[in-house]
């Protein structure tokens, strides 16, 4: 038997250069590991839908404006329409909601494509330009846009032909710009300036006082804006209806938009928009121009000698002071001596056994009165059931102070009844006036009532409301200088205000 020999292998000692080369191939093969695992990370993140990174991120934000149809603050936090639409969508996504306010309304589409936010929910029109760079989601309300003018003059406008060679200034970036750059396709004499830094607000104060002769406006913001100036008006349509929209990327992730439909089917088939609408455009009834004007007159005449009552008496009782204020106008125009045939009397329109409740012995002291009437407006708002939301206590609640408990209790009864919901304003409101039919009243427990006043107090006071509202504010943002009256042609506002 053959004995193979065993070849022995030398060993070769790994050369420092060896031992080098093979750990730089390993951090080359670690570092390579690395980049690949980044690299699919950065796929996973830039193909995850927008829809999922916000819901990832737990939050959506949106652009807007500040101003009184899209996002404000008060002294309830933030409001306003647009933001309130927002805020639902967001609860809908189970996220929270942020706002950004660019600069100027022409910032607002380049930031949308910048990526500085996920939609526009600023009261945006619909337009053939703005298609081109955004997609449009469901329209949700309709509006016009009218030329406002100064009424100090005797020519109203009622066409193009009557504002050409006029001192016109609109918003840069505007679907008014937009507007204004077809018709002088056909009007060539027409000339306007448009202004990138400036908002409404401040464009009305020009018109107010002269500085220029017209601008243009959305009806739906003239419609609230309007109450502050008692010198414009609307001269005429400067288009035909359009449509309101947020607007998204122009390749917007497609979760996202039918997540959008999605809600505003929704909102529109359960009513939350028509309720969103009323809560914030439902007291823009029809406009007195000498009811205003007579307003505006008195809060500089009237309000400073019982402002301070108002504030403790709010403060005491967790009420807007603007809120007492704008009830006690309601009531007694600010005069102390007020009194009606059925014998209610004072600042605050106090019943006799109400007065006696509160402990009130002169109806006549303003103090009294009006820290006694913040008690009893506490007292119904508390008195409500518990379910029931802001503002819509509120709204009930004022709706008592004028008919009674006892009657808006059977109107909440009847609004029940006839398969609405009694706990809200929009509803309620629709079943007072039933109170003074027989075939109505005869059903509930208190009987007949002249239910269609509480329906009109409610909105004067919400009116009066939203001018005290703004005025305050626009009085805290120092905007305005000494010399010049940020309401154009009022007075100027109290210096305590």
């Amino acid at each position: 038997m053959s004995r193979r020999k065993i070849r022995k292998h030398k060993v070769r000692p790994v050369t420092p250069a060896k031992r080098r080369h093979k750990i730089s191939k390993n951090i080359w093969i670690a570092v390579g590991c690395v980049i690949f695992i980044l690299f699919c990370y950065f796929v996973y993140k830039v193909n995850r839908s927008e829809l999922n990174r916000i819901k990832d991120r737990g939050t959506l934000v949106i652009l807007t404006r500040n101003t009184p149809t899209t996002y404000y603050e008060n002294t309830d936090g933030e409001t306003g329409f647009e933001y309130d639409l927002a805020k639902l969508f967001a609860n809908d996504l189970h996220v929270d909601l942020k706002v950004v306010v660019p600069n100027s309304f022409s910032d607002l589409i380049p930031t949308l494509r910048g990526g500085g936010g996920n939609l526009i929910a600023a009261g945006m029109t619909i337009t053939a330009t703005r298609a081109q760079k955004v997609e449009f989601g469901p329209a949700y309300q309709e509006i016009t846009q009218q030329l406002i003018y100064n009424t100090d003059g005797d020519n109203k406008p009622r066409e193009i032909n009557d504002i050409l060679n006029s001192k016109i200034e609109v918003i840069a970036g505007s679907s008014f710009e937009e507007r204004l750059i077809e018709l002088k396709k056909e009007y060539p004499a027409l000339k306007w300036t448009a202004i990138k830094d400036i908002d409404l607000d401040e464009l009305l104060v020009r018109v107010s006082t002269g500085a220029i002769d017209y601008t243009i406006a959305d009806s739906n913001e003239f419609n609230i804006q309007r109450r502050l100036y008692q010198n414009l008006n609307v001269g005429f349509n400067i288009s035909a209806p359009q449509q309101l929209a947020w607007a998204f990327r122009e390749n917007v992730d497609p979760a996202l938009l039918k997540a959008a439909q999605k809600f505003f089917a929704r909102i529109t088939t359960d009513g939350t928009l028509t309720q969103l609408m009323e809560r914030h455009y439902g007291h823009n009834g029809d406009f007195d121009i000498v009811e205003t004007t007579t307003f505006l007159h008195h809060i500089n005449e009237r309000l400073p000698t019982y402002q301070s009552y108002f504030k403790i008496g709010a403060a005491r009782h967790e009420l807007d002071w603007r809120l007492l204020a704008a009830l006690s106008y309601q009531e007694s125009h600010w005069r102390t001596e007020a009194i009606s045939p059925t014998g209610v009397r004072g600042i605050m329109m106090l019943t006799h056994a109400t007065a006696g409740h509160l402990g009130i012995a002169n109806r006549l002291d303003a103090e009294a009165s009006i820290l006694g009437g913040a008690q009893y407006l506490k007292t119904l708002k508390d008195k409500m059931p518990t379910r029931i939301n802001e503002p819509d206590r509120t709204w009930l609640a004022l709706a008592a102070y004028n008919v009674g408990y006892g009657h808006l209790e059977d109107a909440r009864i009847l609004t029940e009844t006839l398969k609405k919901n009694p706990d809200q304003w929009i509803d309620v409101k629709e079943s007072l006036p039933l109170l003074s039919q027989q075939k109505w009243h005869q059903r509930t427990k208190h009987g007949y009532a002249r239910g269609r006043e509480p329906v009109i107090y409610v909105q004067n006071i919400r009116g009066y409301y939203e001018v005290l509202l703004w005025l305050d504010e626009r009085n805290k943002s120092k905007r305005w200088d000494g010399n010049q009256s940020p309401i154009g042609k009022t007075a100027d506002l109290p210096l305590a205000f």
